[in-house]
């Protein structure tokens, strides 16, 4: 006799180390074995619903809603939504359960069932078979809806089990059901299943005893082994629940907070207003007309879709930050939007851009905006507290990030719990690389001491394959708010986040997007920080009042400056491999800085777009357009597709594509490498060209580099509005280096660069740098009046490892009443205790007060010793006592040490001899040496990165005592001396040296670690990938 069936308890990853299996593996599994429907019911959360949905979505198959709960001291429950009013009921108690407890854990309590819970079903799951006081009082909570479920898994004692558990069921009345407690897809992931058991637990598995499961039955079984399992009444049941259970996430309404909108307005009348009020300041003279045609095209499509409050509270957001003198701007998709230029909420003005408002909003596409907006690293907290206190805590929260396994993480947990030793588990984590999200290649092994045909090496690897990517835990998005009109909890479940007062819904961003939750992203963005203070700076010192929009504009001094690559500490054009393309495209003009900024994206490079371009651009090779339709595309960018938004007029255009259509294109493209989904445009594409006369070549040609975007193209409205700042910090370096350097290291950390590096690259342009003094030095770094163009940097307290902002206040507020005596009188009147005060004389900050380094330390003794034991006896002159000054090399190690920088002699100026025995020669030197000669060069390693490119080019900046080296690292050499490549402060490399032009690289052959000759001085490398 056939069967139906449904599972009605199911655990996904989702539930957190507990389900070994994703949903979609879940539902197409379920979907193969027959089932009828399926539920997830991860343990108190819904954080992986949405993804749920959409697997069953995919397969055909209907998703019973529901999440499995332990109450204290109580019964384990299996809830199911029934209807709208459950699902809103469910999302309300896990808010409840997780809010009482810390991040991570939950309480549900006997009270919460006070109260009738309409719409939710319950599966009781007893612990023994005679529990009838807790049967009894879910019998009277739930009524009708409890059943009793039956739970069999192939153990010696099912028989018995199954009568005891029907003769419980039938002496409360309560009806059974079968369910299956599935924790994995298929029986083959059982491993995987006891492996996450012992890391949830923190136990190896060979210790984690009967916390493991028994057997491997908890997974999709066959509906003909159920059959010789349940009794067929049992399987029926579970068909009558899932009748009974219609709910489904698109039945959601959400609202928009509609508070904004004055009385007598409605919000498409309110938002037009506010538009023509910044159209008259954004376009003093009147725009052009095409632009207020794009603005009426933008306001009817917002009110047609319904997302005016939506632009309204992002705009009411922008006005409180300009308000409180807060930098900001958006960016992002949002740039395309002539309105959102004319509220102030992008800075992109339509004139200068081609705009794709498709790209940003879209009939067809029917999902929300997604609006990101920048905000001062240092002032963001104010913006987000803001939007806390307008809306209220129940109707804000922030949007989850799924922290994923990754390839080190996972292997270090797989191989904890399979019993490897710390030293093996540090040593086969190191194998994984900084940058790699696989399982290290056979030559890593080997080079960390492994042997790969290891069969517990094997297995470690194996394991660890299966578990990244799998989610680890919810953490807080860096500034994704979700605001509605009602609470957030008859959405989703609202959690604690790790920071206090902070709370965060159980979706992430992509989340939002399947079901229509409309996010505003409230990011920092440490350069914003960077320019308000360099402002500020100027405006104090230099009598300069400047904003973004009052710098003077393609400045040839600023472009000279670019096409020099001496871009240190600049916005987004700062790093090594920018660096490398800077001489070689030589910007001079805005747009150039907006292709620049977006060339150097593991898009445009895998998609074979970059040399095209750059020999075009040197009028190498001509530029080709297949029609003058696409050259109207393609022609700012000399016929190479650079950006997104190229990508999906090239597909309107040529192929005949609806612009939502298109911009369902882009999103393939973003995904299709974790997802797929690319193939079907392939024929689309091909079809469409071949239909209005381009070749099935050009048709190939850009598939192809729609599958290098896939890797990460830039949009051209985000570049865009990045290039606004690069250009900004750009001119600021370039004419006001003192304020613009003081101001970086007053808003670090930020960018690739150290302090030590900012001040040794302004040494190497001449401006003065003064040490750390407390006769001078406030808390920032601060500038001084010399008679030079450029005032002085006196670096601050800050500079000073571990020193608190306390005490630099305090020595700023007793200086203000009168410069200090001596030391005696500095700890006096600033109150610093011991601590300070050594801090002070191992930075060289008391050398006006006591002298060198080791009469200042002397001397804070000698205090210390006055205030403890022989306090209020008069003062003994200790001056008399002969101590022998630091040598060189001593203050250089000090330097390092308390201030991270020295301005004394380099260190590789002292290590210049040792060097040069070694053959190694200078930066300086270089500049002589002929293109593709052999060299060998030793720096300090002050920075690595590796972007996405399809060589794998791991890019290392060398500094020594004249400037920089890059050093162009290729992949089989980074793999081979990986060791050499990630741990070496002092790095020797041997290779051949290349210049074309201003470019100039080190192609590396051997690597070598000289760390040992810097003699305990730290320098620490900004990585990045």
């Amino acid at each position: 006799m056939s069967i139906d069936y449904a599972e009605l308890h199911c655990l996904s990853n989702f539930s957190f180390q507990r389900g070994a299996s994703s949903a979609l593996e879940l539902f197409q599994r379920a979907k193969k074995q027959g089932y009828q429907a399926l539920a997830i019911t991860d343990e108190c959360t819904l954080a992986g619903i949405v993804r749920a949905w959409q697997a069953a979505k995919s397969v055909e198959l209907p998703l019973i809603i529901g999440s499995e709960v332990r109450i204290e001291n109580g019964p384990k429950l299996v809830l199911l939504v029934e209807n709208l009013e459950g699902y809103q009921t469910l999302c309300r108690l896990i808010t409840r359960a997780r809010r009482r407890t810390q991040k991570g854990q939950y309480q549900v309590l006997r009270e919460d069932f006070s109260e009738p819970l309409p719409g939710l079903l319950a599966l009781w799951v007893p612990d023994a078979v005679d529990d009838f006081e807790q049967g009894r009082w879910l019998k009277q909570t739930f009524a009708e809806r409890l059943w009793l479920a039956v739970q069999l898994h192939r153990g010696q004692d099912d028989t018995r089990r199954l009568a005891a558990l029907l003769a419980l069921a039938g002496e409360l009345r309560i009806p059974a059901v079968a369910s299956g407690d599935v924790h994995m897809h298929a029986r083959g992931r059982r491993a995987l299943q006891d492996t996450m058991t012992a890391i949830r637990h923190h136990v190896p598995v060979a210790e984690a005893g009967l916390r493991l499961h028994p057997n491997g039955e908890r997974h999709v079984r066959s509906l003909e082994a159920l059959q010789s399992i349940y009794p067929q009444t049992l399987l029926d049941e579970t068909l009558s629940i899932a009748r009974r259970c219609s709910f489904d996430l698109g039945q959601l309404r959400y609202q928009y907070p509609r508070e904004l909108v004055p009385e007598g307005q409605t919000a498409t009348s309110w938002l037009r207003h506010l538009t023509e009020e910044g159209i008259a300041w954004r376009w003093p003279k009147g725009p052009q007309a095409q632009v207020l045609t794009q603005i009426d095209k933008e306001l009817e499509l917002i009110a047609e879709l319904g997302y005016e409050s939506y632009f309204l509270t992002v705009h009411d957001i922008v006005r409180f930050a300009r308000e409180q003198k807060i930098l900001c701007q958006g960016r992002g998709s949002a740039a395309n939007s002539a309105v959102c230029f004319a509220l102030g909420i992008t800075e992109i003005d339509p004139d200068r851009t081609t705009l794709l408002f498709e790209r940003f909003l879209s009939k067809e596409r029917n999902e929300p905006p997604d609006i990101d907006v920048d905000f001062e690293h240092e002032r963001r907290e104010e913006v987000l507290q803001y939007v806390f206190q307008r809306y209220g805590r129940t109707r804000a929260a922030l949007t989850a990030v799924v922290s994923t396994y990754h390839a080190a993480g996972a292997v270090r947990d797989v191989a904890k719990a399979l019993g490897l030793p710390p030293d093996q588990i540090n040593a086969l984590a190191d194998c994984c690389g900084h940058w790699s999200d696989e399982t290290p290649p056979v030559e890593r092994l080997l080079e960390g001491g492994f042997d790969p045909e290891s069969p517990v090496l094997r297995r470690v690897l194996s394991l660890t394959g299966q578990l990244i990517g799998f989610p680890r835990h919810l953490s807080q998005h860096p500034g994704g708010f979700v605001i509605s009109e009602q609470p957030l909890d008859s959405l989703v479940p609202v959690e604690n986040a790790a920071m206090a007062e902070r709370t965060i819904i159980q979706w992430d961003k992509d989340d939002l997007d399947a079901v229509g939750l409309l996010k505003v992203d409230i990011l920092a963005l440490g350069m914003l920080s960077a320019i308000r203070r360099c402002f500020d700076l100027l405006r104090r010192h230099r009598h300069r009042d400047l904003s973004l929009a009052t710098i003077p504009s393609e400045d040839s001094q600023t472009y000279d400056m670019i096409g020099r690559a001496d871009t240190i500490g600049v916005f987004q054009i700062e790093s090594r491999a920018q660096m490398s393309m800077l001489p070689r495209l030589k910007p001079r003009t805005f747009y150039d800085l907006v292709i620049e900024v977006a060339i150097v994206r593991p898009g445009p490079i895998q998609g074979g777009m970059v040399h095209p371009y750059l020999r075009r651009r040197n009028k190498e090779e001509p530029e080709i357009y297949p029609s003058p339709a696409l050259e109207t595309v393609l022609k700012r960018t000399l016929g190479v597709p650079l950006f997104q938004e190229q990508v999906m007029q090239i597909a309107i255009v040529a192929a005949d594509y609806s612009p939502g259509e298109a911009d369902q294109l882009r999103r393939s493209m973003a995904a299709w490498k974790r997802h797929g989904g690319l193939e079907p445009h392939k024929d689309r594409l091909a079809a469409g060209m071949k239909k209005n006369g381009y070749t099935a070549e050009f048709a190939a040609q850009i598939f192809e580099q729609i599958k290098g975007f896939g890797s990460y193209g830039f949009p051209e409205s985000h570049a865009a509005s990045f290039a606004l700042l690069t250009y900004a910090s750009c001119w600021l370096k370039c004419h006001e280096p003192a304020a613009f350097a003081c101001a970086l290291i007053n808003s670090w950390p930020m960018g690739f660069y150290s302090p030590d590096q900012i001040l040794q690259d302004a040494r190497r342009h001449h401006l003065q740098i003064r040490p750390v003094d407390v006769r001078a030095s406030d808390w920032d770094c601060s500038l001084e009046p010399i008679t030079y163009a450029q005032p002085a940097i006196r670096m601050g307290l800050r500079m000073i490892k571990g020193f608190r902002e306390d005490d630099a206040r305090r020595i700023e507020a007793a200086r203000s009443k009168g410069a200090f005596i001596d030391v005696a009188d500095l700890g006096e009147r600033a109150r610093l205790d011991a601590r300070a005060q050594e801090q002070l004389a191992d930075a060289g900050a008391l050398r006006g007060l006591a002298g060198d380094r080791h009469r200042a330390r002397w001397e804070v003794a000698g205090v210390q010793k006055q205030l403890g034991l022989f306090a209020g006896l008069p003062s003994q002159e200790e001056g008399a006592v002969s101590l022998p000054k630091p040598t060189v090399g001593e203050d250089l190690l000090a330097d390092y040490n308390s201030v991270g920088t020295t301005l004394g002699p380099h260190p590789l100026a002292l290590l210049r001899g040792e060097l040069k025995a070694r053959r190694c020669r200078s930066s300086k030197e270089l500049l002589e040496v002929e293109h593709g000669r052999p060299v060998s060069v030793a720096g300090l390693v002050t920075g690595r990165q590796r972007p996405g490119t399809a060589s794998g080019v791991t890019f290392v900046t060398l500094e020594d005592e004249f400037g920089n080296v890059n050093v162009i690292v290729w992949r089989d050499l980074a793999d081979r001396q990986r060791q050499v490549l990630v741990g070496s402060q002092l790095l020797k490399v041997d290779g051949r040296w290349e210049k074309e032009g201003e470019v100039r690289h080190l192609i590396a052959g051997r690597l070598s670690d000289l760390s040992p000759l810097l003699d305990g001085i730290s320098v620490r490398s900004r990585d990045f990938r």
